[in-house]
């Protein structure tokens, strides 16, 4: 996987469109999706160059949707034997991310030695559609999580205001909101970065697994036991299923010392407290119901559920008018100033 050292000069970033984000932070958009400054050059790499192995796992999803906890599943479903691993190392220093880690710069050479083991698990949150043409060539299989917006949005919020950049100047809440909405955010349109990967799941169901956060957090046990099917290593017995479950719960993972840390994994450039907060789904709904009284009960009974979910309740549609619903909700919580109680408690 050398690569080329006149590589950077491929994708120059003036030619690309771009909009301010905010304060002084800028996203670039490639192939109809928004991007880091700093991590678009990986994409593009990504893009180009990778090709993954049939024995390959590959974990994609947008950011702050459950990928760290997804990351010791997966682990833990391939590699039981070792995964007292992630009692020592942060999922995110286990599994690498494939445009951060891997292509992240134009140096990149043999995958990193911490993932030689019986198979290949890498992540990503670059969208299907750009992908595309890598996964449907391959026989790897793809396993993507995504979550409730309203969630997904608070976290993404709390976790880039960790960031450095942030501390000098923080990315308001109300401006994350309409961000969020536009689909000026990266790795989004978050809708479409949903439903790429949706797509795929049903076109090629061999290949691809979907779920969400929530029904993981609700029914762990089931999914765990699907993912295994899905990987094609089923547990032989009920109680593995529920010793991995135990070592990767929430409580468990964020109670390690190296995730309680403020030091940085390797290759990483967030530390690694940032990846645990409380894992609490709708925390904006919990807290501001009362205060969104009539306004809030009289929505629509409709919500933004990724369409064609693995109960089999949903038919495969696309929604606009129920996903836009999900979103006033926070638009709401913002004009009835409670935005501050949100965040305090999520």
């Amino acid at each position: 996987m050398e690569l080329d050292s006149s590589f950077e000069l491929e994708l120059e970033l003036s030619s690309l469109p771009q909009e301010k984000w905010w304060g002084n932070n800028c996203l670039f958009q490639l192939g109809g999706f928004w991007h880091w400054p700093q991590t678009i050059q990986g994409v593009n790499r990504v893009i180009k160059h990778f090709q993954p192995l049939p024995s390959d796992i590959i974990l994609a999803s947008f950011p702050k949707t459950g990928t760290t906890w997804l990351k010791a599943l997966l682990y833990s479903i391939v590699n039981r034997s070792s995964r007292h691993r992630l009692t020592v190392d942060n999922p995110h220093t286990i599994i690498p991310t494939l445009e951060y880690d891997i292509y992240g710069t134009s140096h990149a050479s043999a995958m990193p030695s911490s993932i030689n083991h019986s198979r290949r698990i890498l992540s990503t949150h670059i969208p299907y559609q750009i992908l595309a043409k890598t996964l449907d060539s391959s026989e790897c299989r793809v396993v993507y999580v995504t979550r409730n917006p309203k969630d997904t949005l608070v976290s993404t919020w709390h976790f880039i205001n960790k960031s450095n950049k942030a501390k000098e100047e923080p990315w308001p809440f109300e401006v994350a909101v309409d961000n969020f909405c536009r689909g000026l955010i990266p790795y989004g349109p978050y809708y479409d970065n949903v439903m790429g990967y949706r797509k795929l799941s049903l076109d090629r169901p061999k290949y691809a697994h979907f779920l969400t956060y929530e029904e993981l957090k609700n029914d762990p046990i089931t999914h765990v036991n699907k993912l295994a099917e899905f990987l094609g290593c089923p547990f032989d017995a009920e109680a593995q299923v529920q010793e991995i479950v135990n070592g990767c719960s929430f409580q468990t993972l964020s109670n390690h010392q190296v995730n309680k840390s403020d030091g940085f994994p390797p290759r990483i450039t967030m530390p690694s407290n940032s990846f645990f907060r409380k894992g609490v789904s709708g925390i904006i709904k919990n807290i501001c119901l009362l205060r969104l009284s009539r306004e809030l009960m009289h929505l629509p009974k409709r919500s933004f559920i990724p369409t064609g979910s693995s109960n089999g309740k949903s038919p495969m549609r696309r929604s606009e008018a129920a996903y836009d619903e999900c979103l006033y909700i926070i638009v709401l919580c913002t004009k009835i100033n409670c935005v501050n109680l949100v965040c305090n408690n999520f």
